[in-house]
């Protein structure tokens, strides 16, 4: 491969990423980091998640700033879910290091796969959980359309530690468990949902690109050429997210996620 041809292809790879993952909440890692492996069989699980958190940190914070534009950010819950992300980020940057390359994609396959499922087999509403909502939120986004929920704090923050870890240790942005758990036990409406992972996942990617930094686990060349397609995917992504169903928005991240995940298995 010629290094015109592979700075073509990281590029568009970070377009491609940039687009997708703001357009559902992803941030785009679960694009980034099959890409990489198969273009570039020799990097490492640290090398591949550490350099796609770093590309997730550009795209995170060119879709937060649209989606801030757009006043559909839950500010007060994307603060409190990414305080707890981001000690499972840390964890998650250090035990990566230790992770043979067969068994990390076939659990970072299986989790992508679990998540597509649970997205396209979710129930129809949310589902009730045995306390209380702790928080009542309305929110009106710029072009009037009034948004209300109410939704259990503490469940979201204990679910956010989680998510952390495992967005750190594959390189992914959170979002593809962040969204669905939003939706269907928070009882977020899908827009919001989308639009406030993506904050969550621009704080958390800063301290996670920081942690893979000091262990070396970035590739900065790649990270630096994936990064202006993922500024501009990220904004394009954004504004077309304001403009499509909730619905589709949901079934596009599942088949998405179904078609990378089996790739990711048969890889391993």
């Amino acid at each position: 491969m010629t290094i015109a041809t592979t700075v073509l292809l990281l590029l568009l790879i970070g377009l491609l990423a940039g687009l997708s993952g703001s357009l559902v909440g992803l941030g785009g890692g679960f694009i980034v980091v099959p890409a990489m492996a198969f273009l570039f069989p020799d990097m490492t699980p640290a090398h591949l998640a550490g350099t796609s958190m770093a590309m997730l940190l550009f795209n995170s914070l060119s879709s937060t700033y649209v989606y801030a534009s757009q006043r559909r950010i839950d500010y007060k819950a994307a603060l409190s879910f990414a305080g707890a992300s981001i000690p499972g980020s840390v964890i998650g940057a250090v035990l990566v290091r230790r992770i043979e390359g067969g068994a990390f994609f076939v659990s970072f396959g299986s989790f992508l796969l679990l998540v597509s499922l649970l997205i396209l087999f979710r129930p129809k509403r949310p589902i009730p959980l045995p306390w209380q909502p702790t928080s009542s939120r309305r929110l009106i986004d710029l072009s009037g359309v009034a948004f209300e929920y109410r939704y259990h704090l503490p469940t979201g923050v204990a679910i956010s530690f989680f998510v952390g870890f495992l967005s750190s240790l594959f390189g992914v942005g959170g979002g593809s468990l962040m969204v669905p758990t939003m939706t269907l036990l928070l009882s977020f409406p899908p827009h919001i949902a989308v639009a406030t992972s993506m904050l969550q996942i621009c704080l958390s990617a800063v301290v996670s690109t920081g942690s893979h930094a000091i262990l070396q686990n970035i590739d900065w060349m790649k990270a630096l050429l994936l990064a202006p397609g993922a500024l501009a995917g990220g904004q394009l992504g954004a504004r077309l997210a304001k403009r499509l169903p909730a619905k589709l928005l949901l079934r596009t991240l599942a088949i998405m996620l179904i078609a990378v995940s089996v790739r990711l298995i048969l890889k391993a």
